[in-house]
């Protein structure tokens, strides 16, 4: 005889059970545009960009997918990438705030001369910098990451750089305001432009040399267009670094369920800042190895001439505080809470 108890348990179930399948397929899925201008093989797309989507989609079970499109495949330009992101042209995108000068003026204080320490620790610093002093600055958009790359590297095509006097003259390529203004002190000749731009410059002669960390250097042919490349001797400092964001579209970042923007939340923060960081510094062995495999000369600045260095490049810092003390902020106090929180993080970073 059948139970009809048993039965009805059994049906209940199945029907519960055919409830929840229909609930996860009628689960919204969020697909995702993120844009940058990276080449699809550089370090920094395949194991920093293409890593950070993989995990946000394994984590949110295929709900949040991506289209991923790099080299600028969806038109515009670099300097236009973080207004596509304000205007929802796209959804994600990962760029350098100072492609468009003195747009984000108060966090520059992290593209000064000598002041990082290392990528992983300083974007941990420029993170906890942006949430206590420059906020606003990034207001038109959603912040998940902020960081730096590692020391910057002079390249130079026939001329080797051993000390300051040997960039007199030269026409040299930089990414941002500050580091423009550094070339510029260093007796150079700058030449801004995004980082696209440095294969053809090279070749053509428009430029003589860029100023790049190591581990972006294969991917813009840098180690086959010079022939000379100047490091700093760690003990030194870094010469400079240049800071990067990874913002989303507000309104697409609002428009999800509240669970899939937990999965954001998740992979947003100091933690993913720091993140970024580290693993775009970890490209730089395998950037220098492309040079040293080349028979390329590498020169490493050692620490009595680093100080010339930042001798020469003293009035860029002092510029900074006064332009800021001239936009209503107080320029000394960005400066040593800067500093104060890249000492902080470089002690506990390890």
């Amino acid at each position: 005889m059948i139970n009809r108890r048993s039965l009805l348990k059994t049906g209940v179930a199945a029907a519960v059970a055919t409830s929840g399948t229909a609930v996860l397929a009628q689960a919204p899925v969020v697909t995702l545009k993120f844009h940058t201008f990276m080449a699809p093989q550089s370090n920094v797309w395949l194991n920093m960009h293409k890593a950070w989507m993989d995990k946000v989609e394994k984590e949110s079970g295929g709900r949040i997918k991506f289209e991923a499109y790099p080299a600028m495949q969806l038109g515009g330009t670099p300097v236009q990438l973080y207004d596509q992101a304000k205007d929802g042209v796209v959804d994600i995108i990962w760029t350098l705030p100072g492609n468009t000068a003195g747009r984000f003026p108060r966090v520059e204080v992290f593209e000064l001369p000598f002041m990082m320490t290392n990528a992983e620790a300083t974007s941990k610093a420029y993170w906890e910098y942006v949430q206590t002093m420059a906020a606003d600055e990034f207001k038109d958009v959603q912040v998940l990451a902020l960081q730096v790359h590692g020391p910057g590297v002079i390249h130079t095509v026939e001329k080797p750089v051993k000390s300051v006097d040997d960039l007199k003259g030269l026409k040299m390529r930089a990414p941002t305001r500050q580091v423009t203004k550094l070339m510029a002190a260093l007796g150079a000749t700058p030449v801004g432009m995004p980082l696209p731009g440095i294969p053809d410059a090279l070749s053509k002669g428009t430029i003589q040399g860029a100023v790049i960390p190591w581990e972006v250097v294969p991917s813009v042919k840098v180690h086959e267009l010079t022939k000379f490349h100047a490091e700093f001797d760690p003990a030194g400092g870094a010469l400079y670094t240049t800071t990067f964001v990874m913002a989303m579209n507000k309104a697409k970042y609002n428009s999800m369920p509240a669970d899939l923007k937990k999965i954001i939340d998740n992979n947003s923060g100091m933690a993913t800042s720091a993140w970024l960081g580290k693993t775009q510094q970890a490209g730089d062995i395998a950037g220098r190895k492309s040079a040293s495999d080349r028979n390329n000369n590498i020169f490493t600045v050692n620490v009595a001439e680093a100080q010339n260095f930042r001798r020469k490049s003293r009035t860029i810092e002092v510029e900074w505080v006064e332009d800021m003390n001239k936009k209503g902020f107080d320029g000394k106090k960005l400066l040593e809470t800067a500093r104060a929180l890249i000492e902080k993080h470089t002690k506990t970073t390890k």
